[in-house]
């Protein structure tokens, strides 16, 4: 077993610069017994932060917080730790940022309301932010506001409400007007608050002006078009520092994004890399190149885009920054495969992934001059590497052919586990990935790849080459939306026949013959982006749905989930649920049947209502080695680990603690099924189906059991009622139980409609 962390990190930071500023030079709450060689070792770090020497200003605050401890000084500890915090994110430290943060968080708690305390508390925000706790970020920066306002701080109020816009900012749903509006009116009140001859200002202003020009209404742009002729103004006034480089650089994509502007734009670019030369500050000179690169791709002005790329890639070499390296190769792999070198593009990509498969950091937050998105800058090098993998690969060579689909195939794989590990900001646990021959002689693995415009599909046969069919289809995730439309009571099971035909045309129909040759029951599928919340058992043929034919499970990857045969001899099951209405969840008075059926099948303990709270499920989870744990209650899955969910009498226990419980019990005996019958995926969140394969993978279970949508509990009881009858069969493997269960609906008059049967899902091991 292995763990790997695989968080790219390819923005640069500047806002922590200015918090920096003001905690050294600012009338902070240090004592006037601060020893000297600590404030001047605070002073020393501060110019060397400006003048692009960052290992040698952490060094400095490392020492000063050393005097600062011998001292008995608590405020000028805390200073050097936030001024450390600004220099390990800076260099790309992220994890070990992280953990002063931490400590930071204990310190703050037991002092006293200071400017100190304000500044610290932002710097605590913006971790929150980098962990996706955006709430948390919020509740810092509305304190650090509240404090800031006390000692009328102009330029600390200033920097609150500019990070209450970023955080805005940072929102999944930004881009909504509500969204838009809250981060405008945050960054309106920060202009307002900052004095106007300070750095903060020049921050909040090129932020204003970028949220701005991404506006489509002219009224926007004529916002911003004098906002953006100010801060360049401005900028040409200041000495060179690492600071006004990398500010340039914001400005210069703000620059990218205004009509006609790209001109203005290289010359910005133009005067920062002049100054970082002047600097010898390799590594802003580094972004600096990169970004006149992405200018001149943008211009598609191939070779200058190309010359401009390979020079930054060369500084970040230099200075072995891998997060940056990441990305100049990535920019350097769509230079080339725009300019027809498709083998060297290829390259290019490869690199660029197996730098992010490295990385071994957490997420940095939002800067004041870019944004980190998993889904804008890490997503795409695994899309677009594997859309040129696949690109006329059927005609190549038979063994240059396979090469391709295999590393295609892991590729896919490695974006899947990069998909598990943003949504949980750490590592998940990876088995080494055996042969599916290996695995079941009598099972196929699907792999359906969403790729823009393309539905491309990758089919893996025990002892058989990898099989490879694809469609252009533009208006492909229509469909999708259809069938998911359709399985509602409220339609005739009809409706839903277009649909599922013409997936199972694109996904099932050009393999049918050799998976009749090949003699394959199960197939298993390892779903992409959207396809995650599709059942995949409701596809038809014509004449029978897929789960009429085989049965079907799914896996976020091979690598995730050890797979393991059901001994049904040994199950052992906690049940728990929750019959009546709570919490403004509505009554599931079927679940008393489902659990007395699951306690007349195997031994059984059984929590219901008031019982089913979070202590007695840990108690009894930490106590008995449990194999199955049976949860029959309402619950949410949702594309964030902190909106993930499962109900419980008075409370709600999340996604992270059910982990830690059944993680723990797995260093005893694992738990081989882990059932939630009553749960569903979050509405209006397109990859909410992401937390349902969170659950399963951090679970700890070998296999999980899931509905994608909320059933009439009656239903519900029955199928499950039908699973363990399976279950207790000799010999009856997960998959096939389930599919049992669901042929027993839909053989069933009432709930023949796949609203009833269909949403249920297998993950992990399918033996």
């Amino acid at each position: 077993m292995k763990r790997k962390l695989r968080y790219a990190i390819l923005l640069i930071l500047t806002c922590g610069l200015i918090m920096l500023t003001a905690i050294s030079t600012g009338s902070s709450s240090v004592s006037a017994t601060d020893i000297p060689s600590a404030r001047s070792l605070i002073r020393t770090g501060v110019q060397q932060f400006r003048s692009g020497s960052v290992e040698a200003a952490l060094s400095s605050w490392q020492a000063a917080e050393q005097d600062y401890e011998r001292q008995g000084d608590t405020d000028g500890v805390l200073l050097s730790k936030v001024n450390q915090i600004q220099a390990l994110r800076s260099l790309g430290y992220y994890s070990q940022s992280q953990q002063i943060v931490v400590d930071i968080q204990q310190t703050l708690s037991a002092l006293p309301d200071s400017l100190l305390k304000a500044q610290s508390l932002q710097t605590v925000g913006i971790s929150f932010i980098s962990l996706g706790q955006l709430e948390a970020a919020r509740a810092a920066f509305s304190k650090s506001l509240v404090i800031a306002q006390q000692f009328n701080d102009t330029n600390t109020i200033a920097s609150a409400y500019f990070q209450l816009g970023n955080t805005a900012q940072a929102a999944d749903n930004f881009g909504t007007e509500l969204e838009i509006e809250t981060a405008q009116h945050f960054y309106q009140q920060a202009l307002a608050s900052a004095d106007p001859d300070s750095r903060i200002w020049l921050e909040i202003a090129l932020n204003q002006s970028r949220l701005l020009v991404q506006q489509p209404e002219e009224a926007a742009l004529s916002l911003a078009s004098p906002l953006i002729e100010e801060v360049r103004s401005r900028l040409a006034d200041l000495s060179p520092s690492r600071w006004t480089i990398y500010a340039q650089i914001n400005l210069a994509e703000t620059l990218l994004s205004f009509p006609g502007e790209e001109p203005s734009g290289i010359e910005v670019l133009t005067n920062a890399l002049s100054q970082s030369r002047s600097l010898k500050d390799r590594r802003a000179e580094s972004y600096v190149l990169g970004q006149l690169g992405k200018f001149y791709e943008h211009a598609k002005q191939w070779s200058d885009a190309l010359l401009l790329t390979e020079q930054a890639l060369q500084q970040a070499q230099q200075l072995q920054a891998n997060e940056m390296i990441a990305s100049w190769q990535w920019q350097r792999g769509r230079i080339l495969n725009a300019q027809g070198e498709k083998e060297k593009a290829i390259a290019a990509y490869s690199q660029a992934v197996i730098l992010l498969e490295s990385l071994d950091q957490d997420l940095v937050a939002p800067g004041s001059e870019a944004q980190f998105s998993f889904q804008q800058r890490v997503e795409p090098v695994y899309r677009e590497l594997v859309a040129l993998l696949l690109d006329g690969v059927d005609q190549l060579p038979a063994n240059k052919q396979q090469q391709r689909l295999i590393k295609s195939r892991d590729v896919i794989e490695s974006l899947q586990l990069a998909e598990l590990e943003n949504f949980f900001r750490e590592a998940c646990l990876t088995y080494e990935p055996r042969p599916i021959d290996e695995i079941d002689s009598h099972a196929a693995v699907i792999y359906p790849i969403v790729l823009g415009d393309r539905l491309e599909v990758i089919l893996t046969l025990p002892g058989q080459p990898l099989q490879h069919y694809g469609n252009f289809l533009p208006d492909q995730l229509a469909t999708f939306q259809a069938l998911r439309q359709a399985l509602n009571p409220a339609f005739p099971a009809t409706e839903i026949l277009a649909p599922a035909q013409q997936i199972y045309d694109w996904l099932i129909r050009p393999a049918e013959t050799i998976l009749t040759e090949q003699s394959i029951e199960r197939l298993v599928f390892v779903p992409d982006d959207y396809l995650r919340s599709v059942p995949m058992s409701v596809l038809h043929d014509g004449s029978q749905f897929l789960i009429e034919k085989y049965g079907v499970a799914l896996t976020p990857g091979l690598q995730l989930f050890e797979p393991s045969k059901l001994n049904s001899q040994q199950l052992k099951v906690l049940a728990g649920g929750i019959t009546a209405a709570q919490q403004g969840f509505g009554a599931l008075p079927a679940v008393d049947a489902e659990v007395a059926e699951i306690r007349a099948q195997f031994p059984s303990q059984v929590l219901l209502n008031a019982d089913f709270t979070n202590p007695n499920i840990a108690k009894e989870i930490e106590d008995v080695p449990f194999s199955v744990v049976h949860l029959a209650t309402h619950g949410q899955f949702s594309s964030k680990a902190e909106d993930t969910f499962i109900l419980t009498w008075n409370n709600q226990l999340q996604i992270r603690e059910l982990e830690r419980l059944l993680q723990q019990r797995e260093l005893q005996t694992p738990v081989e099924l882990l059932v939630l019958s009553a749960c569903q995926t979050a509405k209006g969140d397109n990859r909410a189906a992401l937390g349902m394969a969170g659950i399963a993978v951090r679970s700890g279970a070998r296999s999980t059991i899931a509905s994608l949508w909320s059933v009439q509990d009656r239903s519900t009881a029955e199928l499950m009622s039908r699973l363990y009858q399976e279950l207790n069969q000799t010999q009856t493997s997960r998959t096939e139980a389930l599919r049992q269960a669901q042929l027993s609906l839909l053989n069933t008059p009432d709930y023949a409609h796949p609203y009833y049967w269909a949403p249920f899902v297998l993950i992990g091991s399918w033996l």
